[in-house]
């Protein structure tokens, strides 16, 4: 189901796992929440990579947000819920609600400017699953994120 890595990681720090069903009781009992799509780790050698180092990135952030890891058979349904529509990634929730998302694997600096970036973030609906070309505003140099 999940990766051997991953699920060492879950073991090892007490990481909940979630589906459609239980997430959003999860997410409503903390006021920042990250969900974790590890995606199809066989095909996606990253997916171990962000398993190593989200519970660095709790630890960074000193249990600001309680992270768990979405179940392989509700990563379509939350996928789409969400709109996530890279994996692995990252979905940031504040009392349940969307905050943003981070895709693939970034550098640690760039790891701990985006979530507190999103972290001051208010809630919002998750972005549209494309955007077409023309219609982006600002600076978009890299497509994977929403600024």
């Amino acid at each position: 189901m999940f990766s051997p890595l991953l699920s060492t990681m879950i073991e090892r720090h007490g990481m909940a796992v979630v589906d459609e069903m239980t997430v959003h009781a999860f997410a409503e009992n903390h006021d920042f929440t990250v969900l974790f799509f590890p995606g199809d780790w066989q095909r996606l050698v990253e997916s171990n990579d962000v398993a190593v180092i989200l519970p660095e990135l709790a630890a960074a952030f000193q249990g600001v947000f309680k992270a768990a890891v979405v179940a392989k058979e509700s990563q379509r349904k939350l996928q789409s819920h969400f709109r996530v529509n890279a994996f692995p990634a990252l979905v940031f929730l504040r009392n349940g609600r969307y905050l943003g998302v981070i895709k693939r694997v970034l550098d640690w600096e760039d790891y701990l400017g985006e979530i507190s970036s999103i972290l001051a973030r208010e809630p919002s609906a998750p972005p549209p699953f494309e955007l077409p070309e023309g219609c982006a505003t600002g600076n978009h140099h890299d497509h994977d994120h929403f600024h």
